[in-house]
């Protein structure tokens, strides 16, 4: 009866470190299969000329690929998901790649946004000013310069258009186009 105790233990003990050793093989399987992607992730940005990709990073989790890092342009960040997407293996892709503007893009923007506030707050001053026709008067700006094109009645509506644009914040310069018609 030992004997037969004892196999028994020595057969569950087997079948125990069989079913550990399974287990283990699946876990070390799965990881090297997130390896092999992320590896063909990582060459197919390396050989793409149009991405650089020593500022994307890849990381994967049981087939899903998350790429971080920083692009110049949205085509950029699009192109390295299509290329990651097609590859074999692929569940998914989580791309929180971050498009980086240029600094001359940013203060073209700031500008254009700077320029467009200056019209808007010029025009409606001189709509509000009632000594002024400002429905007949005209406002550009770019740069920062304001250009006020139209007709109006007299020298002293010209001359209180043209210094209500001087005072407005953020105007360098009014180049000035209003004619006096009587």
């Amino acid at each position: 009866m030992k004997i037969t105790r004892t196999h028994s233990m020595l057969a569950a003990v087997i079948l125990s470190a069989t079913t550990l050793s399974v287990s283990a093989n699946n876990s070390w399987e799965k990881e090297a299969k997130d390896a092999w992607i992320d590896g063909k992730a990582e060459s197919t940005l390396l050989l793409n000329t149009n991405l650089n990709s020593f500022k994307i990073d890849t990381d994967v989790k049981a087939g899903v690929v998350t790429l971080t890092g920083t692009v110049d342009s949205n085509v950029d960040k699009a192109l390295a998901e299509e290329l990651i997407e097609t590859l074999e293996g692929v569940k998914s892709v989580d791309n929180q790649i971050v498009v980086k503007q240029k600094d001359d893009e940013k203060s073209e923007m700031m500008s254009k946004l700077t320029d467009s506030k200056v019209a808007t707050v010029v025009k409606t001053r001189l709509l509000f000013e009632s000594e002024v026709s400002g429905t007949d008067i005209n406002v550009d700006v770019k740069g920062g310069v304001v250009t006020l094109t139209g007709d109006v009645d007299s020298s002293a509506e010209h001359d209180l258009a043209i210094a209500i644009a001087k005072n407005t914040d953020d105007v360098k310069d009014v180049i000035d186009k209003l004619e006096v018609v009587q």
